[in-house]
């Protein structure tokens, strides 16, 4: 039985069918949106899968069933009006038809951090030779926490003397070590977005 991440479970007097939006567990990017009414929830609360159902042929279909492209789920939910669920997943593959990863397109050329760390994550296993990544995390976490402080130096110094490309470029650098740290360390996105909710909780 799949996990709810609350008491709280869907309004079915809101309509037959309620929408999902699916996340990726582990760094909580949002991969799609389709719809599901109560027998497609209950299928994937019995399963520990992804099912839908599917408003063009009218019938409840498993995410993957014909691609392989299989969503595990880690927990369920539902907003405060109870009338949209949540889906957490771990995906076996694109979750997108076209075989992108996500159905939305939401940074352009800007890079998420949750994208980042799954770059991160994709690279650290590369070769050595021809990958930055891997070179850095080939020793465990010695070598990023060692970066992380060089680049917070140098972001504070640009922040005192430099121009705001300088600024920008540094923060950037120290960005993406400290996510490299994360990674070294074995630790999700979430948990420090987690942390990061919890202290704006405890400050209202």
């Amino acid at each position: 039985m799949v996990a709810w991440l609350s008491d709280r479970r869907p309004d079915w007097g809101r309509g037959e069918l309620l929408p999902v939006v699916v996340t990726e567990a582990g760094s909580g990017e949002l991969l799609m949106l389709a719809y599901a009414n109560r027998e497609a929830v209950e299928a994937t609360e019995r399963t520990g899968a992804a099912h839908f159902w599917s408003r063009s042929r009218d019938e409840l279909w498993r995410k993957g069933a014909t691609s392989g492209n299989v969503m595990r789920m880690v927990a369920m939910g539902v907003d405060c009006d109870a009338d949209a669920i949540v889906y957490r997943v771990d995906p076996a593959g694109p979750a997108c038809h076209t075989g992108e990863r996500s159905c939305f397109e939401l940074s352009g050329e800007r890079i998420a951090l949750a994208d980042l760390q799954r770059i991160i994550g994709e690279r650290r296993h590369a070769d050595a030779e021809s990958s930055y990544t891997a070179r850095l995390l080939a020793g465990g976490a010695r070598r990023p926490a060692e970066k992380v402080t060089e680049e917070a130096g140098e972001l504070s110094a640009a922040a005192l003397a430099g121009t705001d490309e300088e600024v920008v470029a540094e923060a950037a650098d120290l960005l993406f070590h400290a996510m490299a740290l994360l990674a070294a360390r074995e630790i999700p996105l979430l948990d420090v977005e987690a942390e990061l909710g919890r202290r704006h909780r405890a400050q209202r």
